[in-house]
């Protein structure tokens, strides 16, 4: 399992349905090393700390094995592409990943990096911001119906993280998995 992109982004104004919304969606990539701490990777916002962000929601990673589902959703409703491709960051996530899909992950496993560890909390629940950002509007249900939702992480130890670093998997309890948690949450949603 490997880290393939590592991004942040500032809250920042975005026009939503006519309406300036604060958002902190469109995630940029890192060079080099990050500090993570408690509350996430440095320089990284929240604009919702209600839904996102916090100590149980401080990083958010999605499996990049995701990225194709999208583009092609993006195709089908005839988006134009950026440079042919979607940029890691895109779906919003801090941790773009390699090798680990929500089907293998369980709430209160642990991802081990080299210099941090993270556990994992929660699946992401998307809304209408994704809509915005996919540039559909049926965006949402396309990640509550294909279950591509990514996870957030809680930071356990803190350090640093860097694109390239490998990471294990340490299980957890396993008593909630990814998907399970996710479909509970779609349905009350």
């Amino acid at each position: 399992m490997k880290l393939l992109g590592v991004q942040t982004a500032k809250a920042t104004g975005m026009m939503i349905d006519g309406k300036r919304v604060m958002t902190a969606i469109r995630k940029r990539p890192v060079e080099g090393v990050t500090a993570v701490a408690l509350l996430g990777l440095a320089g990284d916002e929240q604009a919702n700390p209600d839904v996102h962000g916090g100590l149980s929601k401080a990083v958010y990673a999605y499996p990049s094995e995701h990225y194709e589902f999208w583009r092609k959703a993006r195709l089908d409703k005839g988006l134009g592409l950026i440079d042919d491709t979607l940029p890691f960051g895109f779906m919003g996530e801090n941790l773009t990943l390699s090798g680990l899909l929500e089907s293998g992950v369980w709430v209160g496993d642990v991802l081990e990096f080299p210099n941090c560890t993270l556990r994992v909390t929660d699946p992401r629940e998307p809304c209408f911001k994704f809509n915005a950002t996919m540039g559909f509007n049926t965006a949402a249900k396309a990640m509550a119906q294909s279950g591509f939702c990514g996870f957030y992480l809680a930071v356990d130890k803190v350090g640093t993280i860097a694109v390239g670093e490998s990471f294990r998997l340490v299980a957890g309890s396993r008593q909630m998995s990814i998907p399970s948690s996710f479909a509970v949450k779609m349905r009350r949603a």
